[in-house]
């Protein structure tokens, strides 16, 4: 047993180091699995021949090792085929310990080993109950023991397959793993076995189209007709890389691993020999490539399971509706009229998604439709994209009056889009390490251009009303569209990608011919995509001069209003996580002070303030309180208080604090957030340099997230600070959560002595992996009256506290802050004075402080 031992590990080993040092090919990866397999059944039979087990008993290979392949750190899946049933087994001695020292032994020497022991009969009856056992004997192999009894199984295994019901599981089946993995190849941290594009669909059309008889391999589905010779060197090609990518993710992380987590993508990138570079990563460059197969496979695996359907079920023979010369309608399913229909007519190709989105109660493309676009990729070249025609006709496409967003996600998938725009083809499967994207360049693209859309489908106009209703009165989406498609399309070259961008869409327009008007617009929008949400994010909006030369940059309604809605659609479109209604409030504060300027009305600051003090005192006397109750309170407060809160907030705090004016304890109320989840909570307490610290760091330890802070000083030195705040999802509601505040924050405020050492926090894997370079700016306002510090680091707990304590160290005092949290990144903004902050010696130990708080 020890020699044996040793001779499997000395093998494997062998093996694994020589496909560690060969170029990283496909072939390498088809030689290591293959020589693994081959290595195992060796040592098997070596040792099923000292079992001593029953006479008839008979060792099968079964899942990926019963196809003679087995990857590094893959399970040994053998079924042990006994003539009598698992009962008599147990109650033979004999048999029972010849099967328990059999499957130790293979543990022993280092097999690990995923055994099950059957009957044939046993086989049968489970194959019946559970479609993964008929999976499982679909693909089994011969190891050794009796041929006779494995031949029996072999037979039965036949009689037991419908293909119909079979498929259908399969299809299930894969429907429901699709689904578990986000129904999209483009995942960030893809299961290259599992996720849809993964090595698994590729088995799955295997093994449906074996169980049907139509082949065992991709060379005998090609013989049967159902794959084209030009189509299975594709499958070979892209199910060879995968494989390479599986076994060197396997090699990496010393286990098995079957998902490109972040953790490990960059030292499986290095084992390919990539690099990084100033413009990509070498983790980018990996993962384009597996994006790039993963979607062929993608591709195809939808064109064979259509193609293995018509055959099995019948379904090629539904009913076909003429709608052109060259297309019908199959059953809800767009069908060419001839296979070498784009041979003939190259403007058929872009013709094919005018009619797919003009044409009501269309499901998709059919298998014959895809199978053409597929074999036709190499006609799209340079002439394509110069056609006169092939420009009018994806101009059709923009200006349909519904279904863009099915259109383009199609001719995505199908590879027309990138081919078409070869600008766009550049960032499909283009990976963005900036922790707040979620998707690929190309998925964030089609899912911003999904959200414009949405503006101008009544339907959907609970979801952004305010969207809709400027939406209602615009008369050129298409214009939108382009913007959405081009925003991010410089993406990964390196340098201002807007700037990039602005230049390509520019091209587009000239050559499809958009008038001058409309071409200066669309190219605006791409300029400055970023700048409207980093003004209402980042600058004070109460601000007359912010508001001024934010109006003199968009110059007119028209233009606020496309970039308004491409930056909620572009926000929106980035990930679940980053829009919140908070945002959405401070966007359409933007927008509305920006149209009122446009308008030309000046800002009047004493006649907006003596509105909002009116509106205030009409909410007041809704709560039954005197006339003149605000007014102790009011006479505490200097314009730039009122400037700065709306009339809900000023009636708010009035309420709360017309009997506290004097009060040495501190004041904390809690309310309902009138923008979307969270809380608002105000803090009235005597002033003192480390009141916002203490408030930084209990709501950082308890778990609270502060989305906005407006801090104010009154005349008596009292602080009158009011935050938004949200937790967690799946935390207890807001309204259950006020009283606990109330009494904790106060609690933390009545303490005295140091402050405590802030945590460092845990970081994401995501952030481990990708992390950001903290950054810190600190410079004076456009009057110098005032000071900008802007921090950018990836996020974590206890941040906004580390940054609060280098304030209150410095005495700095804090009029605004702004905390911007995008995915997994910060950007936070402060409004701050301080004496002796235009002391560069002093800003420089700032900075510097700041950068170690920050950092990771």
């Amino acid at each position: 047993m020890l020699a044996l031992r040793t001779r499997y590990r000395e093998g494997k080993n062998a093996l694994l180091t020589q496909f560690i040092n060969a170029r990283p090919i496909p072939q390498a990866a088809t030689r290591l699995l293959r020589g693994l397999a081959t290595h195992v059944d060796q040592t098997l039979a070596s040792l099923w021949s000292h079992a001593h087990l029953p006479r008839g008993s008979a060792l099968v290979a079964v899942g990926g090792y019963g196809r003679g392949e087995l990857f590094p750190y893959s399970d040994v899946d053998v079924l042990i085929l006994v003539p009598q049933s698992m009962d008599e087994c147990a109650d033979d001695a004999a048999t029972k310990a010849a099967l328990e020292g059999f499957i130790a032994a293979c543990w022993d020497i280092g097999l690990e080993i995923g055994s099950s022991v059957r009957s044939v009969q046993e086989c049968v009856d489970e194959a019946g109950r559970d479609v993964t056992i008929q999976t499982a004997m679909l693909e089994a192999r011969f190891l050794c023991g009796s041929r006779a009894r494995f031949t029996e199984f072999e037979a039965a295994a036949a009689t037991t397959m419908d293909p119909r019901d079979f498929f259908q599981a399969k299809s299930l089946e894969m429907r429901q793993r699709h689904v578990k993995y986000e129904d999209t190849p483009y995942s960030l941290e893809p299961n290259c076995k599992e996720s849809p594009g993964g090595l698994r669909d590729l088995q799955v059309v295997l093994w449906v189209s074996r169980a049907a008889g139509l082949g065992r391999n991709w060379r005998e589905l090609s013989a049967s007709g159902l794959l084209t010779p030009f189509e299975a060197r594709s499958l070979e090609r892209n199910e060879g890389l995968l494989k390479l990518i599986r076994a060197r993710l396997h090699m990496v992380a010393g286990r098995r691993e079957d998902r490109l987590i972040f953790d490990l993508q960059t030292a499986v990138a290095e084992s390919f020999g990539y690099r990084h570079s100033m413009a990509q990563r070498a983790s980018e460059v990996l993962m384009r490539r597996y994006y790039w197969a993963a979607k062929a496979v993608c591709q195809l695996n939808q064109i064979l399971m259509m193609n293995i359907e018509e055959r099995i079920l019948g379904s090629g023979q539904a009913p076909m509706r003429p709608l052109t010369e060259e297309f019908l309608d199959r059953d809800g399913l767009l069908e060419v009229a001839s296979d070498d229909i784009y041979q003939r007519d190259r403007h058929a190709i872009l013709r094919t998604f005018v009619v797919y989105g003009q044409t009501i109660g269309m499901r998709g493309l059919s298998a014959r439709t895809l199978r053409a676009l597929y074999n036709a990729r190499g006609l799209m070249d340079a002439d394509f994209r110069a056609d006169p025609e092939n420009h009018r006709l994806f101009m059709a496409i923009l200006a349909l009056p519904q279904g863009q967003t099915r259109v383009f996600r199609l001719m995505n998938e199908t590879s027309v889009l990138g081919r078409y725009l070869w600008v766009f083809r550049r960032i499909v499967g283009q990976m963005q390490h900036d922790l707040f994207h979620v998707y690929t360049v190309d998925q964030h693209i089609l899912m911003v251009l999904r959200n414009v859309r949405r503006f101008f489908i009544p339907e959907h106009a609970h979801e952004y009303p305010f969207c809709s209703q400027l939406a209602a009165n615009w008369d050129k989406p298409w214009m939108l569209y382009i913007a959405a498609l081009f925003h991010d399309v410089a993406k990964g070259r390196g340098g201002d990608h807007s700037h990039l961008g602005g230049q390509e869409v520019r091209r587009f327009c000239r050559v499809h011919g958009i008038g001058k008007e409309d071409a200066q617009l669309i190219e605006f929008l791409v300029l400055e995509h970023l700048t409207m949400s980093r003004i209402a994010q980042k600058e004070d909006l109460s601000d007359a001069d912010v508001i001024e030369t934010f109006a003199a940059k968009v110059g007119n309604e028209r233009t606020l209003t496309a970039l308004y809605l491409l930056t909620v659609a572009d926000i929106r479109g980035t990930s679940p996580k980053v829009w919140n209604a908070w945002k959405g409030k401070l966007l359409e504060d933007l927008y509305r002070a920006t149209l009122r300027a446009l308008g030309g009305a000046k800002p009047q600051l004493d006649a907006e303030i003596e509105n909002r003090k009116q509106e205030a005192r009409h909410t007041l006397a809704l709560y039954s309180l005197l006339p003149g109750t605000e007014t102790a309170l009011w006479e505490t407060l200097d314009l730039s208080y009122f400037a700065r809160h709306d009339a809900g907030d000023i009636a708010w705090h009035a309420r709360a604090l017309y009997r506290h004016i004097d009060s040495p304890t501190p004041i904390v109320r809690g309310r309902l957030s009138g923008v979307g989840e969270g809380l608002q909570i105000l803090v009235y307490a005597p002033d003192r340099p480390d009141l916002f610290a203490r408030i930084c760091g209990y709501l950082d330890s308890a778990g609270f997230n502060i989305l906005d802070a407006k801090i104010h000083t009154t005349r008596r030195n009292y602080a009158l600070d009011t935050f938004q705040i949200t937790t967690p999802p799946g935390g207890p509601h807001y309204r259950d959560l006020i009283a606990l505040v109330e009494n904790q924050l106060t609690i933390a405020l009545e303490a005295t002595g140091p402050l405590p050492q802030p945590s460092r926090g845990r970081l994401s894997r995501r952030v481990k992996s990708f992390p950001l370079t903290p950054r810190v700016s600190l410079r004076p306002d456009e009057r110098a009256q005032r000071w900008l510090l802007t921090v950018s680091t990836s996020d974590r707990s206890g941040l906004l506290y580390a940054i609060a304590r280098v304030l209150e160290k410095h005495h700095i005092n804090l009029q605004l802050a702004k905390v911007t949290t995008l995915g997994e990144r910060v950007e936070d903004t402060f409004l701050i004075n301080g004496p002796g902050l235009s002391q560069e010696r002093l800003q420089v130990a700032i900075e510097s402080e700041l950068l170690d708080a920050i950092a990771s």
